[in-house]
């Protein structure tokens, strides 16, 4: 509804300021009474006289002003429209009102009628404020139509140079001195009056009456199947057919919504480039005069019913949208690029303000740097002598500080080399510590494999003591077994004889064993000697280690097979059962 408005805005725009004014500068009431009355009349809108009446009162601040008639235009008027008036009957009565008063009395290579088509295109393409104007970008694209629409080459050299010299001061042409530009033939040269009257209704067909496509086609009828040529005219929702293109006669429609298709046929019944438009009550079957003219039309009705499934608007309407938010979003990057030329342009003259200032004060500063300058001449020599002497002052103590600095160092490297010493010195104590250990070790083993040898030898001796008690027992056998005991006896003394071998190996072995333990036990006593000498060492320069020496143990044994691994209870009871088992034989 906001898109009609508008529309209908544009054209009582004309008509209202085609209205006489009277000598205070206001529309009279009469006038605005008759133009209330013809626009209810041609929109279809109820008149209410009384409202009127009391709307427009004869005072100098009421509603008579020109800018008091657009509230009573839109609360009792433009409110109330319902969309079901004759669009061309109302621009008709609007152009009716302004034409005799604005139209150019020079002769125009167009008729009335097609003047009144290019002024309802004009409403159509102009901008949307007032004083409506139509853009030069708007102007190209209807040009461009025109030319299309004739068959001709669109030159567009020719056009940029009409615009270099159009009005810099303006920006665009109004809805007379457009219909002035295509009635002066300017850019339809070598076109009759026949061709561009038929090119201006082409496009006002197009871009006013929402005409996607027509001409003669063959239809088939419901009833009698019948062939007949009709004029079809396809509208965003609709297709009408016509007895002939006058469309004076009109013969049915074809409603379109998005449940419609359309699909090719092949050639029947002597018919050729037939397709079908499918609805949901009725089926249309229908001819084209060729092949292209069959492509054309399916594509067109496709594009209609795909539009009607997206909601979308006629393609000329969104691309007019299309074209209006372009230019706005232009003419805003236009206004925010002069914003900001205006910003740098104010900042720029800051910048010069300040660079003056800086001058001045670069003036001032160099002044005042003469003048320290003499001051700093006469003062350079007192400061040279203070340095001077600061410099003799600083060269005396830094003789001090190397001397310092070189007696410390002395004495750091005599502590380091006392360190080193003490580590060279503990460092020998662990390897003494580390042999005293091992030969400790040593000894252990010795003294483990003496024991083993005694026990053995014991083990030996007890089965000697026990094979003599078999052979005195054996003797006191009888006569009878005296020669099977002797042959016993034989084998006993030969392993008795085998024993005693056996027993001198492993005396021979126990003094090896104990040669081997002396020779031990005079390592131990080199190492225990050498970690004595290590100790006093250590002790003499520091005094601060301890060493841990081994406990003191009590005196060996001595028997006649050397060193013992046992005590004296144990060997004097060894020493009783050797005499029992001795006096028992």
């Amino acid at each position: 509804m906001g898109g009609l408005k508008e529309e209908l805005l544009k054209a009582i725009w004309h008509a209202f300021t085609a209205l006489d004014l009277d000598r205070s500068g206001k529309v009279s009431k009469s006038q605005l009474k008759v133009l209330s009355h013809n626009l209810c009349t041609v929109l279809k809108v109820p008149h209410d006289p009384v409202a009127l009446e009391e709307h427009f009162r004869d005072d100098d601040e009421g509603p008579v002003s020109n800018q008091g008639y657009m509230p009573y235009l839109n609360k009792f008027i433009l409110e109330k429209v319902q969309g079901n008036f004759d669009k061309i009957e109302f621009n008709r009565m609007c152009w009716t009102l302004c034409v005799k008063k604005n139209l150019t009395k020079s002769p125009l290579l167009i008729s009335e009628e097609d003047s009144f088509k290019v002024w309802v295109i004009f409403n159509f393409l102009s901008e949307d404020k007032y004083p409506l104007i139509i853009v030069p970008e708007e102007i190209e694209y209807l040009l461009k139509k025109l030319t299309e629409a004739m068959g001709g080459v669109w030159q567009q050299e020719e056009f940029e140079h009409y615009k270099i010299n159009f009005d810099a001061n303006r920006d665009g042409l109004s809805a007379w001195e457009l219909i002035e530009l295509v009635g002066s033939g300017q850019f339809s040269k070598g076109m009759d009056r026949q061709t561009v009257s038929m090119a201006i209704n082409e496009v006002f067909n197009e871009l006013i009456l929402d005409v996607l496509k027509q001409g003669y086609m063959m239809k088939k009828g419901h009833r009698r199947k019948n062939w007949t040529e009709r004029w079809f005219v396809l509208k965003p929702n609709i297709i009408s057919y016509y007895v002939s293109e006058d469309l004076k006669d009109k013969k049915g429609d074809i409603m379109l919504d998005d449940s419609c298709c359309v699909e090719s046929l092949p050639d029947k019944d002597g018919k050729k480039c037939l397709f079908l438009i499918k609805c949901l009550d009725k089926t249309f079957e229908i001819s084209a005069s060729d092949k292209k003219k069959k492509q054309e039309w399916i594509q067109a009705v496709h594009s209609t019913v795909q539009l009607l499934k997206l909601g979308s608007p006629p393609p000329h309407k969104e691309a007019r949208q299309r074209r209006k938010e372009l230019r706005k979003k232009m003419l805003a990057e236009q206004e925010e690029l002069e914003r900001q030329m205006k910003e740098l342009q104010a900042a720029n003259e800051n910048k010069q303000q300040e660079l003056e200032q800086v001058r001045k004060k670069l003036e001032e500063a160099a002044s005042r740097a003469a003048e320290e300058e003499k001051k700093r001449l006469q003062t350079q020599v007192e400061l040279q002598d203070r340095f001077s002497l600061e410099l003799e002052r600083e060269k005396l103590i830094r003789q001090q500080m190397e001397e310092q600095v070189a007696q410390k160092s002395s004495e750091l490297e005599q502590y380091l080399q006392r360190v080193r010493e003490l580590e060279d010195m503990y460092l020998r104590l662990q390897e003494a510590l580390e042999d005293e250990k091992q030969a400790r070790q040593d000894e252990e083993t010795v003294r483990k494999l003496q024991a083993r040898l005694l026990e053995e030898e014991s083990s030996k001796r007890a089965e000697l003591e026990r094979w003599h008690l078999e052979q005195q027992q054996a003797i006191q056998t009888t006569e009878a077994e005296k020669q099977e005991l002797e042959n016993q006896r034989l084998l006993k003394e030969r392993a008795l004889q085998e024993a005693m071998e056996q027993l001198e190996q492993l005396e021979l072995e126990r003094k090896q064993a104990l040669e081997q333990y002396e020779g031990v036990k005079k390592k131990l006593e080199m190492a225990a000697s050498k970690t004595r000498s290590w100790k006093d060492k250590v002790a003499q320069h520091e005094g601060l280690i301890r060493l841990i020496e081994p406990g003191s143990k009590n005196p060996h044994l001595i028997t006649n097979w050397g060193p013992a691994a046992f005590t004296q209870a144990e060997l004097e009871e060894r020493e009783k059962s050797w005499k029992g088992k001795k006096s028992t034989e």
